[in-house]
């Protein structure tokens, strides 16, 4: 069964109007529901990047139904690992349960606040393992002291434990990626809907096997509105920096650098990779790559903050009974 899920965006809504969306969306019958973990917007017109943690703990009394993950945060330079165990431990316990710890190596545009400068990527994932090995160590509850080459963890203690622990799912873009963190993780986070990912990371020993108790989660953008041109004026003006793809957005340091790259974008550019207006046909189109490749979660990103209630309202429901009449059962 695929579960579709939606997603909560911190660099285009602010806190209060997250926690709305999330209850509406509950209230709408999605499965799931992931939210970004930014320090700023890809873009100035997005204008927000409220604390994820802080909303995802509104979020968890606020609803009681729907999963809630972080997608994705990192655990190695703008937060400590040790932090990110205890938060997510507490994050479990307000959700009962409901909660899973996405994890990636990064964005400069989000780690480069704390003045630590940007490590070559395999670095960032040498110390995403070493997180990985602190939170898993912490989420035992026991007295944990640990000297690695990129991390310290002096006699720290979490004190509430959940009952169930934490999941991790780790966000993975290659072999390399694949053959380190899948034997590390519980659940898998693609960039795309390549089946690749999902067979790679099963051949790899030791990696819990998606479908069969592991779960591999994407992401979709979608900009949903009755008018296609509104649509695709809106996705344009919020969304061009997505198509510059992973390997060039995770290393641009701010807004203004994102402007830049993408100021040649047209919005018949993004309209060509996002679908865009009242065709709710399309949309399943365009999720139905990520269950074709094997996916078995995936979240939907309706673009801007001011469609998102009339998305919810009128949208949402029509669509999901749509996904799940043409997703495999």
């Amino acid at each position: 069964m695929t579960n579709f899920g939606y997603t909560l965006m911190t660099e285009q809504s602010g806190p209060r109007d997250l926690v709305r969306y999330a209850v509406a969306a509950e209230h709408a019958g999605f499965d799931f529901e992931v939210m970004s973990d930014h320090y700023s917007p890809w873009l100035t017109e997005q204008g927000h990047a409220p604390y994820a943690w802080t909303v995802l703990g509104a979020v968890a009394q606020a609803t009681s139904r729907v999963g809630l993950m972080t997608y994705v945060t990192c655990p190695t330079l703008r937060y400590h690992p040790a932090v990110v165990a205890q938060k997510a431990a507490t994050l479990q316990i307000l959700a009962e349960g409901r909660f899973t710890l996405g994890l990636g190596s990064g964005e400069n545009l989000n780690e480069h606040v704390v003045g630590e400068g940007w490590p070559a990527i395999q670095d960032r994932q040498d110390m995403l393992a070493e997180a990985v090995e602190i939170i898993r160590a912490l989420h035992t509850g026991d007295l944990v002291d640990h000297r690695g080459e990129f991390f310290q963890v002096d006699s720290a203690r979490i004190w509430d434990v959940p009952d169930e622990g934490v999941d991790l799912a780790i966000a993975v873009a290659g072999e390399r990626a694949i053959g380190v963190f899948a034997p590390l993780a519980d659940h898998l986070v693609g960039v795309e809907p390549k089946e690749s990912l999902i067979s790679d990371w099963n051949a790899v020993d030791g990696a819990p096997r998606i479908g069969d108790g592991a779960r591999a989660i994407g992401q979709i953008p979608i900009c949903w509105d009755p008018d296609e041109e509104t649509a695709k004026a809106k996705a344009h003006e919020q969304f061009r920096w997505f198509g510059g793809g992973w390997q060039v957005n995770a290393d641009l340091p701010t807004p203004a650098g994102f402007a830049g790259a993408t100021q040649f974008v047209r919005p018949e550019d993004v309209a060509d990779s996002i679908p865009c207006g009242p065709d709710l046909d399309a949309v399943v189109e365009a999720v139905s790559a990520y269950w074709e490749a094997g996916f078995t979660d995936i979240a939907v990103v309706q673009i801007g903050d001011d469609g998102q209630d009339r998305f919810l309202a009128e949208a949402a429901g029509p669509l999901l009974d749509k996904l799940r009449a043409a997703a495999p059962a």
